[in-house]
């Protein structure tokens, strides 16, 4: 980061002015309060962004109170409002609930979609209320650390960020108090630039290899049609799971916030005719099929009575299936449906006892 705001590795105080900021018209007040420059964000349409910065690595540290009863957040290396990071404070969870586990999230967006529904394990409490509050983010190659007010113990530590970008400027949004705004390029605590360890790396009981369609639109009205099932016609293309065993459909779709499918499918082998017992989580719906059969449908709508453990999020939580596998190949063939935030599926097996699934040509 460089000019306007100094050298390598030196702390620069931002300027709480209206010059150093775009935003719209009446949403920031700049004051002074005792002494200390404030921006007092009033409205929650459009973000605060910072002119001039582009922050890699380094250390952000800022002092805020929370005044929106739902959310506020930061992004940084922000490089638009489509390709950022962010951490963020769920304000009405969090004030007075110092063991809440969805107090603060951190979440890539990627595309303009906020992976917040994908990513549970990047969530966590922390105690903070309606006055001052101090954060600070540490953030070095893939890894990123957050503290809150306690400045020896991490709130969030992020093995790997899940975004696009590698620096970027910074924004802030939702309504809030932000004072003592301080950027430290390169200052990075001894945290390392390398992603940190995927804690199933390991495991070979994830489904991680899959062959996929393009989306199709499901008509207004219609929560499912045969007419979508795949035909011989359709184009496939594989799809590889992330970290955690994630089919992440979001990086390879944008979700449009319509009613949206895609099939993936896969094929597991068994030694003789049994029955496996499988972990899914999904977004935000599932019909599955097996050799051709019908076997699970189900949904995961976040503020619905059918959402899933945890509160609409994915995760191995979300449900199990049995699965009555014929001996040979068996192909499961699953459509994935969308209409909110993140896309995707995880699926593990109990146990691998004479069945085999599909691996890469290294053995993953």
């Amino acid at each position: 980061m460089a000019g306007l705001w100094g050298a390598e590795g030196s702390a620069q105080v931002v300027a709480l002015k209206a010059d150093n900021w775009v935003f719209r018209p009446g949403a920031v007040q700049f004051r002074d309060s005792g002494g200390v420059a404030q921006m007092k964000i009033d409205s929650t349409r459009g973000s605060v962004v910072l002119k001039h910065a582009d922050l890699g690595d380094g250390t952000i540290e800022f002092d805020m109170i929370p005044t929106d009863p739902n959310f506020s957040q930061l992004y940084f290396r922000r490089e638009d409002s489509l390709e950022s990071e962010c951490f963020y404070f769920r304000t009405e969870r969090g004030i007075g609930h110092p063991y809440d586990m969805v107090a603060t999230q951190y979440t890539p967006i990627v595309k303009g979609t906020m992976y917040w529904d994908l990513l549970p394990y990047y969530q966590g409490n922390a105690s903070f209320g309606l006055r001052t509050n101090h954060v600070k983010l540490v953030m070095n190659g893939r890894q990123l650390r957050v503290f809150v007010n306690d400045m020896e113990r991490p709130t969030l530590e992020v093995p790997q960020m899940e975004g696009n970008t590698t620096h970027g400027t910074l924004a802030f949004s939702g309504q809030a108090i932000i004072s003592n705004l301080v950027l430290k390029p390169g200052k990075v605590d001894g945290l390392s630039p390398l992603a940190g360890i995927d804690p199933v790396a390991n495991d070979p009981r994830y489904l991680r290899h899959w062959q996929m369609t393009k989306p199709d639109t499901l008509p207004a009205g219609i929560d499912f049609s045969w007419d979508l099932m795949p035909g011989k016609e359709r184009f496939w293309q594989p799809i590889d799971a992330e970290r955690r065993g994630l089919i992440n459909l979001s990086r390879q779709w944008v979700v449009k916030r319509s009613h949206q499918i895609v099939w993936l499918k896969t094929t597991i082998h068994a030694d003789q005719a049994r029955s496996c017992t499988m972990r899914l989580g999904f977004l935000d719906e599932v019909w599955m099929f097996l050799n051709g059969r019908v076997l699970y449908v189900d949904k995961n709508f976040y503020g619905r009575p059918i959402v899933k453990v945890p509160n609409g999020r994915l995760s191995l939580e979300n449900t199990t299936v049995t699965i009555p596998l014929q001996q040979g190949d068996n192909e499961l063939l699953v459509g994935v449906g969308s209409n909110f935030y993140g896309w995707g599926i995880m699926a593990r097996l109990d146990d691998l006892e004479g069945i085999t699934i599909e691996r890469t040509a290294d053995g993953r």
